[in-house]
């Protein structure tokens, strides 16, 4: 069986324990191909590309595109 704790941690300790489980921001990079905010080390999401190379091919939106079939019957 585990042991269980011989006193009560003061609420100080636990403060100083728990200060560094914290949220941080999330770094974001300019791309250089479109310009858009992207994840480092990733491919962009705008346009995908990768180190100057095109790695995904992105569809392009379009408001033809949803409203057009949308509204046709």
């Amino acid at each position: 069986m585990p042991h269980e704790p011989k006193r009560r941690h003061s609420r100080q300790r636990k403060g100083k324990r728990r200060a560094s489980i914290k949220l941080s921001v999330k770094t974001g990079t300019k791309c250089p191909n479109c310009g858009n905010t992207m994840v480092p080390h990733a491919v962009c999401k705008n346009c995908g590309y990768y180190k100057g190379k095109s790695v995904i091919k992105v569809r392009e939106k379009s408001s033809e595109a949803r409203s057009g079939s949308a509204g046709k019957k």
